[in-house]
């Protein structure tokens, strides 16, 4: 019986340790924080309940197969459920559009303040669906390990047809000219942490992706799928420990042979890291042993977003508001160049709330609203003080929210609390508080991330840094393809 240790409880991690266990390998996780989740945390203030972490789900089908692949039925571990309209979207003009799968309903909305750019949404829904259709046959779904895997002529062929040299922003500028409907689609680059103005345009696949497929959430809050995730790793002979960090990966002859924690040694066959691929060469390996990423090619990668994080309990409710909301700035894009161009916090911000308490009682007072409010931010860099500037720059955001028409929201707050990008670095171990890892500010980083395999024979890497990218669908979709190559061999 093979030893696998998986270092980190995130979906990713999780998902591979389910698979692994079903096959009849002798599974632990071993996880840093005292709850499993990553990035996805349950945070309860008083009688307010949030998830901190994603909070966006798409694809369920993904979810699915982590269950049914080992002969259980998602249904009896967590519920999902549709939102529609998916996200309502507020422009500085006063306008605003709810993303909904009723393509008209859109068309209305959009017609309002451009005529042009509604005649133009079917159109670009087509071009969205086809970006889709490429990526889910010819790199979702498979993982890029060796030169014949990447020399595959089927993946050249699909390389060439969604244009990695097009950006994101440019793609849109050919079907919509109002700058609502640019920003509206523009900040699906912020999904994987980067700026429209150059993030490829494979992205625009996400239209297709939250309008067609649909935008679900999580009965008892997205916090669930990893409790879900849980309850099935422990039902199938998993090993769960948490509040363990680990300090070192140990080998012996370019092969893996365990891990040094802070509570002793854990000895393995194969170890799968579910974190972020840069912080665990950099944190717990030799550059010795990861010829193929020194520390030079380390500090090359740009960090994408990251995010600065308030959680607010209200006594009051907000017309403004659904399940989840933008609020779009005046000049919506500048925002890019504050935060990747000067490495500062966005002066004036695009800002998400997710108020889960819109579709479900019980995670909110009655009467009362559970915010979570997400600006994105920097990295983590030694000229940015967030002990000092976290309460400043969460006032602004609210001064601004309440100039949006959440009024009274400073004086409503019952409970509150900040997260920012040294808090996100230190407690999840993500490279310089990055969210996504590194950004897709490139082809090359988008289309050439991190390998799953390492220079050390037995360690492999899931998650949001490493194929096939961030977001919840895909983490969890790393862990599976990861296990299945091991299971091959």
């Amino acid at each position: 019986m093979k030893k696998v240790i998986v270092i980190g409880g995130g979906l990713g991690g999780l998902s591979a340790a389910i698979r692994l266990a079903h096959a009849g390998y002798q599974v632990t996780v071993l996880e840093q924080q005292p709850t499993l989740g990553g990035k996805l945390q349950r945070i309860v203030l008083g009688d307010y309940y949030f998830d901190r972490g994603p909070s966006t789900i798409t694809m369920p089908h993904v979810f699915k197969q982590v269950f049914t692949n080992v002969g259980r039925r998602m249904e009896d571990y967590v519920t999902f459920y549709p939102l529609d309209p998916g996200t309502r979207n507020h422009f500085h003009d006063g306008n605003s559009v709810d993303t909904s799968s009723d393509l008209a309903k859109m068309e209305a909305q959009i017609a309002v303040y451009s005529p042009a750019d509604a005649k133009q949404l079917r159109s670009f829904m087509k071009e969205s669906a086809a970006l889709y259709q490429q990526a889910d046959r010819l790199f979702m779904n498979r993982l890029l390990l060796s030169w014949r895997d990447k020399a595959d002529w089927r993946l050249l062929a699909g390389l060439l047809r969604i244009r990695p040299w097009l950006t994101l922003d440019r793609l849109l500028s050919r079907y919509f000219k109002h700058r609502n409907t640019l920003a509206l689609f523009g900040r699906y680059a912020t999904y994987v942490g980067s700026a429209p103005r150059h993030a490829p345009a494979i992205f625009a696949m996400l239209a297709h992706l939250e309008l067609q497929i649909g935008v679900y959430s999580v009965q008892g809050g997205t916090y669930r799928i990893v409790e879900a995730f849980r309850q099935l790793a422990i039902e199938l002979g998993v090993t769960i420990r948490t509040s363990v960090r680990v300090e070192k990966i140990s080998s012996s002859n370019g092969c893996i042979t365990g891990v040094v924690a802070n509570d002793g040694y854990y000895a393995a066959d194969i170890v799968i890291a579910n974190g972020d691929v840069l912080s665990i060469y950099q944190d717990l390996l030799q550059e010795s042993e990861r010829p193929s990423m020194r520390n030079d090619r380390i500090t090359a990668y740009e960090p994408s977003l990251s995010g600065f994080v308030s959680l607010v309990g209200s006594k009051e409710t907000y017309d403004k508001l659904l399940h989840h909301t933008v609020f779009f700035p005046e000049h919506y894009g500048r925002e890019f160049y504050d935060i990747f161009g000067q490495g500062q916090p966005a002066k004036d911000p695009a800002i998400y709330i997710c108020h889960s308490g819109y579709s479900e009682k019980g995670l909110a007072p009655e009467g009362g609203s559970n915010l979570f409010i997400l600006a994105n931010a920097p990295s983590t860099s030694p000229s940015i003080k967030w002990e000092e500037e976290a309460y400043l720059y969460q006032n602004q955001l609210w001064r601004k929210l309440e100039y949006y028409g959440l009024a009274g929201l400073t004086h409503d707050a019952e409970v509150s609390e900040t997260f920012t990008p040294d808090q996100l670095q230190t407690q999840t171990s993500a490279f310089r508080g990055a969210i996504y890892g590194i950004s897709s500010n490139s082809a090359r980083q988008t289309f050439a991330r991190p390998s799953n395999q390492a220079d050390l024979k037995g360690l492999w890497f899931v998650g949001g840094t490493t194929h096939p990218g961030g977001g919840t669908p895909m983490v969890t979709l790393s862990g599976q393809l990861v296990a299945e190559v091991i299971l091959s061999r």
